[in-house]
């Protein structure tokens, strides 16, 4: 994983000059679904954000149950392809999975945007218990949040 801070931006609130962020992902249902809805919930009014797929999908419900257990509701998610965008502003463009992160450095190549490629795990094909499943989702969420408040050196926001 490459993240990049500065030094300049430590013990800051956010990393500064990020008001507009876009997770993309294969399809719109887990990962970037799962970090738009942190970063609404800790940013409120103060980022924009929003997240897509390569292709739409559907909703997961193994996704809703695990950030329902740190107070994040998903239930009303949408997902969405690259085509159905509202904006074509953004600062950064994080990409979860390779075939998304091609498809951010094509939609930037006439954009003054950041692009950045934080490989986390597919659950796309995952087999096993309810409570396997469970557990691995629970590391993808994990895995994102520790990422993201790395970047925008900020707790992410949790409800318990």
């Amino acid at each position: 994983m490459t993240v990049e801070t500065s030094k300049a931006d430590a013990g800051q609130p956010e990393k500064k000059g990020v008001g507009a962020i876009l997770f993309a992902c294969n399809i719109n249902a887990v990962r970037s679904a799962m970090a738009e809805a942190m970063v609404k919930l800790t940013f409120p009014g103060q980022i924009f954000v929003d997240s897509c797929g390569v292709a739409p999908g559907n909703p997961d419900g193994f996704a809703i149950a695990v950030m329902a257990e740190i107070g994040i509701d998903m239930g009303a998610h949408q997902p969405k392809s690259f085509d159905d965008l509202d904006s074509e502003f953004y600062d950064i463009i994080i990409s979860f999975s390779p075939e998304a992160h091609a498809a951010a450095l094509e939609l930037t190549q006439s954009m003054d945007c950041e692009t950045l490629y934080w490989p986390v795990d597919n659950l796309a094909e995952l087999t096993g218990s309810r409570e396997e499943r469970l557990r691995a989702y629970r590391h993808v969420r994990d895995d994102i949040k520790a990422k993201l408040e790395n970047y925008l050196n900020k707790s992410i926001a949790v409800k318990t």
